[in-house]
């Protein structure tokens, strides 16, 4: 059936692009879509038999063609984009038909994996869609009424929902055969021809990172496995968490990794762990984002991801969230065995690109506030059923970061840097933060003050403790979850939490802010600003959309004190604070994360530092709530924002004595006990 539907399907598209064009508005638009269509569908046969035989050359073509419309060179001319659609379309019909062509695109993934399935519906949406103009043409009515093309977006967004939501939680949670596997476990990873087997762009950044993998001796590339999965191993155990009963892990990286993966794949199998390997999500419809998880290639058009974040919108409401948690739920039930068993996630994290700024556009499709509180209440939903399958607190995590050839002409130095910071003395870092953590544990409150422009001025309160013998409020960060080194953190107190929060220059999940301001009262951001825009309410709408993520306000979830003075030097030797990742920024400094604590979902396990005594500082006043409303205890995003320590003038704890003690004055360590992070200031 579905093949015959398939060729049926793929006789329409030639007959788009045979037939003669009456509109040349929208006959441009559909002769446009049908050849992007007609181009994959063609190469079905020729992506299959390149896959088995390694023919590179076919696939390297396939790249460039399937790829090419991304690029700035095209993208500003492409019905891919919003502004240009609007501006050919017309302001009714653009946005739509932009958003219809942007669901097409994960045709391309699909070919890949052979999910002619996939493929196919999009094909029928397309065609349905045209369809409805040519009944419309026939007619002599014009173009066909707004709402009857829209309907039928929605009803392919409504109508797959079931078979969505299985594919989302087999290809997370379940251990199964695809491309990425075979080419992790089976292909000849010396030579860069392996990329083009992913269906994703291949950039100069890929093949020059593959080049570079290529150099390093067995020994490093061991090393640098090593670091990551022991890091996910030492997460259960430093959690008290039983990694016997888990028989799966989540592997996530960057496309160029593979020489590490698979190393890392067999150490995982000798502690009894299957890999999990899944595609980026492709399709808008089915969760597609800017930020990636999966495995993954260099973005060819952010703009692109950034132009359709919100086409969403087009058909979420109340009836559609219903039915995708129904759905979800499902699925989480058919599976239920298989999310016992996955361990939770293990990330190679990459960094190097430049920032991107989104151009803003009055074209592309915008939320609203129903949306925006449906989109929460869905999350917050979907993440509590989720922890009824996936557990909380039988599950871990780890992330290590490396830098990509994006990042300059020093890559190779900069890449042998950052394997220096991801294995940095464990126990001199364990030793000299538990000297810190003993000072905080004496303390009602710490007092941030920002210097050299920054005008942070925050008091941060902090957990009570019962008894200071077997109970700390700071967890004692060290290479597990969290690699690098070099960070204390806790849950603040929300009651008596406030000042001003200031990052003078800082980017944030790829985004940039320039003067963002957040002020806080009772740990709950009150107000907030930034400079990125001429005008405010742009500004304001930018924090809220991305910082926010549309919430009205968010609780300061942590406040940290990032010890790794090495990651900071190498930070400003390069030039890397606007690249950096978060994973090894947080660590250069002081800092503060909105939204949700680093405990979110797992407050009740009980959590040890290495001298034995229990971490009691989980929670805050709102994360509590999960005992009566569970909607209201999470918000299911969780944000760091570091103060450098050449922005610092100082950072003391206040004792319930009123004795101030400084740990951080004019950007330097002088808690003693804590002077020699300040070596790497003096190299």
């Amino acid at each position: 059936m579905t093949e015959e539907r398939f060729i049926l399907a793929t006789e329409k598209i030639d007959e788009i692009l045979t037939a003669a064009k009456h509109d040349e508005a929208f006959d441009d638009y559909f002769h446009a879509v049908a050849q992007y269509i007609k181009d994959v569908t063609g190469a079905l046969n020729g992506i299959k038999g390149a896959l088995d035989t390694s023919d590179i050359s076919f696939l390297k073509k396939c790249n460039d063609t399937f790829y090419d419309e991304f690029l700035p060179a095209h993208y500003e001319k492409s019905y891919l984009n919003p502004e240009y659609a609007v501006e050919k379309l017309g302001k009714e019909y653009g946005a739509l038909m932009s958003a219809v062509y942007a669901e097409c695109r994960a045709i391309t993934a699909y070919a890949y994996e052979g999910c002619i399935d996939k493929i196919l519906i999009r094909i029928e949406l397309f065609l349905e869609i045209y369809s409805a103009f040519e009944i419309s043409k026939e007619s002599k009515e014009g173009l066909p009424k707004y709402g009857e093309v829209l309907g039928i977006y929605r009803s392919f967004a409504y109508d797959y929902l079931e078979d969505n939501m299985e594919d989302s939680v087999t290809s997370r949670f379940t251990v199964c055969d695809n491309v990425a596997e075979k080419i992790v476990r089976e292909a000849n990873l010396d030579t860069e021809d392996y990329l083009y087997m992913y269906g994703e762009y291949i950039s100069d950044n890929e093949l020059r990172l593959c080049k570079y993998m290529n150099t390093l001796d067995e020994e490093t590339i061991e090393s640098m496995a090593r670091t990551y999965t022991q890091g996910y191993y030492i997460g259960f155990e430093m959690t008290g968490k039983d990694i016997s009963i888990k028989e799966a892990v989540g592997v996530e990286y960057f496309i160029g990794f593979e020489k590490v993966v698979r190393k890392s794949i067999e150490m995982f199998e000798k502690i009894g762990l299957k890999a999990v390997i899944f595609r980026a999500e492709p399709s808008f419809v089915c969760g597609r984002k800017l930020n990636k998880r999966g495995y993954f290639s260099t973005n060819p058009c952010k703009q692109f991801d950034s132009d359709h974040e919100h086409d969403y919108t087009l058909y979420y409401d109340k009836k559609y969230i219903e039915r995708k948690l129904e759905a979800y739920h499902n699925a989480l039930e058919r599976h239920k065995a298989e999310c016992a068993y996955y361990g939770g996630p293990a990330v190679i994290e990459c960094f190097g690109e430049q920032p991107f700024a989104p151009i803003t556009k009055a074209s592309v499709i915008k939320t609203n506030d129903e949306v925006n509180k449906l989109s929460t209440e869905y999350m917050s939903r979907a993440g509590r059923m989720l922890n009824e399958y996936v557990k909380g607190e039988e599950r871990s995590f780890t992330i290590i970061a490396f830098p990509t050839p994006a990042i300059g002409d020093k890559f190779e130095e900069i890449f042998d840097e950052t394997i220096r910071i991801n294995t940095l003395d464990y126990m001199k870092y364990r030793n000299i933060q538990q000297t810190i953590i003993d000072t905080l544990d004496k303390g009602e409150c710490v007092r941030i003050v920002g210097g050299n422009g920054n005008l942070t001025d925050m008091t941060v309160a902090l957990y009570e403790l019962s008894d200071p013998q077997k109970e700390t409020i700071f967890e004692n960060c060290v290479a597990d979850v969290n690699i690098p080194v070099g960070e204390v953190f806790t849950s603040p107190k929300l009651e008596g939490t406030y000042g001003l929060l200031h990052a003078t220059h800082v980017y944030l999940e790829g985004m940039p802010y320039e003067n963002l301001k957040l002020r806080f009262e009772d740990g709950m951001i009150k107000e907030y600003s930034c400079d990125n825009y001429d005008k405010e309410e742009e500004n304001n709408r930018y924090i809220k959309e991305h910082l926010l993520f549309q919430h009205e306000t968010l609780p300061l979830g942590e406040f940290a004190i990032g010890t790794n003075t090495t990651a900071y030097v190498t930070t400003r030797k390069y030039g890397l604070e606007s690249i950096m990742p978060i994973l090894i920024a947080e660590k250069t400094g002081p800092h503060f994360a909105v939204g949700d604590t680093c405990y979110s979902h797992e407050e009740d396990i009980m959590t040890y530092n290495p001298d034995k005594k229990a971490i009691v500082a989980r929670e805050n006043s709102i994360s509590k709530l999960r005992h009566t409303d569970m909607l209201k205890a999470y918000f299911n995003c969780h944000t760091d924002i570091t103060i450098p320590y050449d922005e610092l003038k100082e950072v003391y704890v206040v004792t319930k004595e009123g004795e101030n003690i400084d740990i951080i004055s004019d950007g330097r360590f002088v808690l003693p006990g804590t002077e020699e992070l300040n070596e790497p200031f003096d190299e």
